[in-house]
């Protein structure tokens, strides 16, 4: 595979745009990078390396470890007619959808590096969202009870799951930019029954160029995520 990406490196965090690619091939190169992270860890090499990957993904939906299938509201028909793959993931969380015009980020990072725990990694995560958001004059918030960020508190515009073994972090967050919004109608994302979904471009009334909300990401990311050594 060979993959056309933007390479940026700042603050010992390496960010790569992998652009859009299908979910398997960034989860296969995702548990890589995890899988050295974790390797140098272990046999107490150089950690000093993390890393932030950017996509969009054609139309899929994921579980996690907590997913109830019955959460899957299309059926076997209707996937194959949208052409929506399953993958069963090694992630917290439920089911959720990562389509085209959704900003997907996969931070692999030693939390070591950065003098965090599990919870405040979750917090930062959601505070880079939330950050973001203000800049597109968009309110957002946390929900108690529910991971993610959320407008109004009743419409979810950014899903959370990470995988974090020996503080090396996998998987991330999902951020609906332009997202089609129709996907959601196959699915409770999140497990969540009563509560709607959103995305940046319905709650301003138009669509925002990605490349613009990646790099308002990547900068604001890296305010958020400082390493220790900084």
């Amino acid at each position: 595979m060979f993959l056309h990406y933007l390479c940026i490196m700042h603050q010992q965090i390496t960010t790569i745009d992998w652009h859009t690619i299908a979910y398997h091939e960034a989860w296969e190169l995702q548990k890589r990078y995890f899988q050295t992270l974790l390797h140098e860890k272990q046999t107490q090499q150089n950690t000093s390396k993390n890393y932030l990957f950017l996509c969009e993904h054609f139309p899929v939906f994921t579980l996690g470890k907590s997913a109830k299938i019955e959460n899957l509201l299309a059926s076997a028909a209707q996937l194959a007619y949208e052409n929506i793959n399953i993958y069963h993931t090694e992630r917290g969380g439920d089911i959720t959808f990562h389509g085209i015009g959704q900003c997907v980020g996969y931070p692999i990072l030693d939390l070591d590096n950065f003098g965090v725990g599990l919870r405040q990694y979750i917090y930062q995560l959601e505070e880079v969202v939330i950050r973001l958001l203000a800049l597109y004059g968009i309110e957002a918030d946390r929900v108690a009870g529910a991971s993610g960020v959320w407008v109004a508190g009743k419409r979810k515009i950014c899903a959370l799951g990470v995988k974090i073994s020996r503080m090396i972090t996998m998987h991330g967050f999902a951020l609906n930019v332009n997202t089609d919004l129709h996907y959601f109608n196959y699915v409770y994302p999140c497990g969540i029954r009563d509560k709607e979904v959103t995305s940046i471009a319905q709650e301003v009334g138009k669509e925002i160029p990605m490349l613009e909300v990646k790099e308002n990401l990547i900068a604001i990311f890296k305010q958020v995520f400082v390493p220790l050594s900084i």
